[in-house]
């Protein structure tokens, strides 16, 4: 695994994300959800909770890119189910549906403290391995 994986932008902190299992199969994370996430009406904010799938999937590649590597999305798509109340915690599950060499795809899982699943991500990286050293291929 990429060790350099494990290690979170700082928008992650800001939003209060917390990842806690990291693997080339699965990354797990939890986030509190504060009044400063709210969407107006006491839940978590649609746009946080594609932001919390978006970091899990950029951390997934990264676990699976070897060192240099680097990804960006490129596609993702979010299906909403039901809110989590401002006080409780959004807890996230991201597994691949591909690994290929050009693109990976992954698919989170956002539920709340009861269980409920709230929403569910899909989305597309892009791989960006490391360019060879030129000096190294003649």
């Amino acid at each position: 695994m990429n060790p350099d994986a494990e290690i979170q932008p700082p928008f992650a902190a800001f939003m209060g994300m917390k990842i806690t299992h990291v693997s080339r199969d699965k990354v797990i994370a939890e986030m509190p959800v504060r009044d400063e996430l709210n969407n107006r009406f006491g839940a978590l904010h649609g746009g946080a909770v594609m932001a919390l799938a978006d970091n899990l999937g950029g951390t997934a590649t990264m676990a699976n890119l070897p060192p240099g590597g680097r990804t960006a999305t490129i596609e993702s798509k979010t299906n909403f189910f039901a809110g989590i109340p401002v006080g409780d915690t959004a807890y996230a599950e991201c597994t691949p549906l591909h690994r290929g060499r050009s693109t990976m795809v992954w698919q989170t899982r956002i539920t709340r403290s009861d269980g409920r699943l709230c929403a569910l991500v899909i989305q597309t990286q892009i791989v960006m391995l490391p360019e060879k050293d030129s000096d190294q291929s003649s």
